[in-house]
């Protein structure tokens, strides 16, 4: 069974092919390799291969990697963020990937005027409003847009998506090109730049790219079945 290194590798590959079929360069992409559950060797054994950006969900379990690893990590922040967790989190976490209402964000904006801190965020979008994801939904975005835009200690890099539940990976790509569609008319309204898309996970993450993602959240195709 391959090891992480080599599963990397055949990740990145995948990604350039894909990059390569929507007349991207790989350079504008983003592996983010989750290692929620893993333990820290494996995370270590994937810095080893040259990966530096790994995305937690559970700040208790992130902090002990955060620790005992090295600082070069870029650390992302990937779960449902409870607001007495966030001034721990903004500790360990330059990048939240799941700020999900703009009550969320400015509570966040707040402690990293407190702190200090200027973190990178992500707004979850919750596109097809289902009832057990958390997320804005589009209406609430554009409304809200204006007011996310105005909190100082908050750089907003773009926009966050999970599709609803498919048997194939082709079938998320309406969702993804929803999101890019999303992406660029929020820009038009706000004049924010919004870089970046971070969509795709291990098993659709090539048709993800295809349309427009420049971060890819993948786990188990690197890590192994949790």
């Amino acid at each position: 069974m391959p090891g992480i290194s080599q599963r990397l590798a055949g990740i990145r590959e995948r990604m350039s092919l894909a990059a390569g079929r929507s007349n991207r360069s790989p350079d504008e992409l983003t592996l983010l390799a989750v290692s929620k559950t893993f333990p820290a060797s494996s995370v270590q054994e994937a810095l080893n291969a040259g990966q530096l950006d790994f995305g937690e969900s559970r700040q208790q379990e992130a902090a002990g990697k955060v620790e005992v690893l090295p600082k070069e990590i870029r650390w992302h922040f990937i779960g449902k963020l409870q607001r007495n967790k966030v001034r721990k989190v903004l500790a360990d976490f330059g990048c939240l990937h799941s700020v999900d209402s703009l009550k969320l964000a400015a509570h966040i904006d707040r402690i990293a005027g407190e702190d200090d801190r200027h973190p990178e965020v992500f707004l979850e979008v919750n596109l097809a409003g289902e009832e057990n994801k958390g997320g804005f939904l589009v209406d609430e975005i554009h409304r809200d847009l204006a007011k996310l835009a105005a909190l100082e200690n908050l750089s907003i890099r773009g926009l966050m998506v999970i599709p609803p539940a498919v048997d194939e990976p082709e079938q998320a790509r309406a969702w993804f090109v929803k999101a890019r569609e999303l992406r660029d008319e929020l820009r038009q309204e706000s004049g924010l730049d919004l870089p970046d898309l971070s969509m795709g996970m291990s098993g659709d993450f090539e048709v993800a790219i295809e349309e427009g993602a420049t971060i890819v959240r993948v786990g188990s195709a690197i890590f192994g079945g949790r």
